[in-house]
């Protein structure tokens, strides 16, 4: 390391020599985390880049099974048509089933990238990862998902040094991260996952979706899509009940859920619900932390 220049102010060569750190925080979540006495080691992240594959014709009687050696597993609703045969292009049945090669191909994108950033974090010699973001994003038109995540690194001030143990994660920082702490919750980990259900569509569902109802019996007027309201409920029961098996017997705080829906032609459709939030673990009883302190020195 290069010799501090003796004509530096006395608070520059106090900070060059304790080293250098990079840090994701803004300025108040910064603040907040030297209060709790969290010290930045640096800015960590880890990537993961996975083309997506579609082994043969999905249908609702698990063809994908065949390419896979493993039929589709969790929910599964059948759908019949109330008009007997009227013709062959008319859509009889219909199902709604879970998507579980999309499921497993999302978390081995997202732990690997998740796995890469604790590493980073591992070799800084850090305590934890706070203010974590993830993201995924499609790089072109070539089937490809880039998944991100990120967060800084820190260390807990005059604490031991890590012996071997991961680090823990968290989306919080700052003052959120403190309130959580002082409320008696610990964090341990993050927890994300994916739901995805597919709409394999019946005669009914394709005539709602695409406004013509009455000429089958239904009354003018509003009428429920029953078939993908189905779906819906049920891509978000399935992404909480993923989500609450990597819990344990900890807490989820700061949950996020998302839903998005790919609409394929004809009342077909594609739902993914990504569900994230804070795995934390109590600790003790609720204690308030002390009274904020300056942390910043004007000369």
């Amino acid at each position: 390391m290069a010799a501090v220049p003796n004509d530096l102010p006395e608070a520059a060569t106090r900070r060059f020599a304790e080293g250098a750190f990079t840090s994701g925080l803004t300025v108040p979540d910064f603040a907040a985390c030297l209060q709790m006495g969290l010290e930045p080691v640096g800015y960590v992240q880890g990537f993961c880049v996975m083309q997506w594959r579609w082994y043969g014709m999905g249908t609702p009687y698990g063809i994908f099974g065949q390419y896979t050696g493993s039929n589709n597993r969790g929910y599964s609703e059948n759908w019949q048509c109330p008009h007997g045969f009227v013709s062959a292009e008319h859509r009889g049945w219909g199902q709604n089933y879970e998507q579980s090669w999309v499921e497993d191909a999302w978390r081995q994108g997202f732990d690997g990238a998740y796995e890469r950033m604790v590493e980073e974090a591992t070799a800084a010699g850090a305590h934890g990862i706070v203010g974590l973001v993830d993201s995924t994003e499609r790089l072109g038109d070539l089937g490809v998902l880039e998944f991100r995540v990120q967060g800084t690194a820190v260390r807990v001030k005059d604490g031991p040094a890590p012996t071997g143990g991961r680090p823990w994660t968290t989306y919080l920082a700052g003052q959120r991260l403190a309130k959580s702490i002082e409320a008696g919750f610990a964090p341990v980990s993050i927890a994300a996952t994916v739901a995805s259900v597919r709409i394999w569509a019946y005669c009914i569902t394709e005539y709602l979706t695409e406004g013509s109802n009455a000429s089958w019996g239904y009354r003018v007027g509003a009428a429920e899509i029953e078939q993908t309201a189905h779906a819906h409920m049920a891509v978000r029961r399935i992404a909480r009940d993923q989500v609450r098996a990597q819990l344990g017997g900890d807490s989820l705080h700061g949950a996020s859920m998302t839903t998005t829906e790919r609409e394929l032609g004809q009342g077909d459709a594609e739902l993914q619900c990504i569900l994230r939030g804070n795995r934390v673990r109590r600790f003790k009883k609720f204690d308030p932390l002390p009274p904020p302190r300056p942390t910043v020195r004007l000369l």
